[in-house]
């Protein structure tokens, strides 16, 4: 685990954008009962930490993607990261939509980026990577090379994992689930005994059961 791993995890328990509850799960929209919950579209209103993220995440592109051309930002969660980032870098952006626009041009690409142009997505959170990787599909089928991703969390669900294997898709993130849970273990946010329970329901997340 890096340094920059756990300084993130710190911050984000610090404004409350990770909520650790293994005794009253919460229910996401797919459904799945959850005892972790994850909004980086918080650290926007906390200037010191936004600019972290945008500093951190530029450092991440550049070491990790040093060939990029573009960046594209995913819809909605990550639009806001991802034109911080393209300001920071000077390149173009544009970001991806979840499904088209139903009306005037329909566009599921909102900018512009040329055909052949080197892509780097940046994404908010990773769950399962559906919708992650859905972007990336737009960018390909639109002509663009997509090199790489970045994020700022991920809960490295093996369902993910494997998808981003599939997919041929690089993803690169400033923090996780082990440094987020070892960051709340420190500071007492949870306790030792809750630590199973996250762990089992990190391994099998769409059928985990909250009463056992």
């Amino acid at each position: 685990m890096n340094n920059v791993e756990s300084i993130f995890a710190a911050k984000l328990l610090g404004v409350k954008a990770i909520k650790l509850q293994p005794n009253n799960p919460f229910t996401w929209a797919s459904g799945w009962k959850s005892p972790f919950y994850c909004d980086n579209r918080k650290t926007l209103s906390f200037p010191d930490l936004r600019s972290f993220v945008k500093i951190e995440l530029t450092r991440l592109i550049m070491e990790q993607f040093p060939e990029v051309e573009g960046i594209a930002g995913v819809a909605t969660g990550a639009i806001a990261q991802g034109a911080l980032v393209a300001d920071a870098l000077a390149l173009p952006f544009a970001y991806v939509r979840s499904k088209p626009k139903d009306h005037g041009l329909t566009n599921l690409i909102e900018g512009e980026l040329k055909p052949g142009m080197k892509v780097v997505v940046v994404e908010d959170l990773i769950s399962t990577g559906g919708s992650s990787l859905k972007a990336v599909e737009a960018l390909r089928a639109n002509g663009q090379e997509v090199v790489g991703m970045v994020a700022s969390y991920t809960y490295g669900f093996p369902v993910a994992e494997e998808a981003f294997r599939e997919a041929n898709v690089k993803l690169v993130t400033l923090t996780n689930y082990e440094a987020v849970v070892n960051e709340a273990l420190k500071t007492g946010y949870i306790r030792e005994e809750d630590i199973a329970t996250l762990h089992e329901w990190r391994k099998d997340p769409a059928n985990w059961d909250s009463g056992k």
